[in-house]
């Protein structure tokens, strides 16, 4: 790699990567996203929409960060191509939580990179989330 694909001196970098989620339903999504540990920090709505809002950031304690935004047409979640990796201390506990809730938890893997183990599921919109232990545990 060279110095400027590396951030080197002077380099602009980039401080952090936060996905902004398309989805039917703002507020919906929020409550799915509450289940995994995540606040809302801020929202915004539009008069037309009501109580509805139209975008909201949301963050983990963590420090995870996403927003989400209404999308102006339907979500087709079989065009997704992509995937998003959540990060916990408690695998099990948060299968758990997520089955609970009345979403989909798939069966409990244990792939090399992942010894303590990895779940899939996907959110209000068809998202497909793997939930898995952090790196560092």
């Amino acid at each position: 790699m060279n110095q400027s694909s590396q951030g080197g001196a002077g380099a602009p970098v980039a401080q952090a990567f936060v996905p902004m989620i398309h989805v039917a339903s703002v507020a919906r999504s929020i409550g799915f996203y509450e289940l995994l540990g995540f606040a809302v920090g801020n929202v915004h709505r539009v008069p037309e929409c009501g109580d509805e809002p139209v975008w909201a950031w949301m963050q983990s304690p963590a420090g995870a960060q996403m927003m989400l935004v209404r999308a102006d047409g339907p979500v087709d979640d079989g065009v997704q191509a992509v995937l998003f990796y959540v990060y916990c201390d408690d695998v099990d506990g948060m299968r758990e939580r997520v089955r609970a809730a009345g979403f989909e938890a798939g069966p409990m893997g244990y792939p090399f990179y992942r010894p303590r183990g990895e779940f899939r599921s996907r959110d209000p919109d068809g998202y497909v989330l793997m939930i898995t232990h952090s790196q560092d545990d």
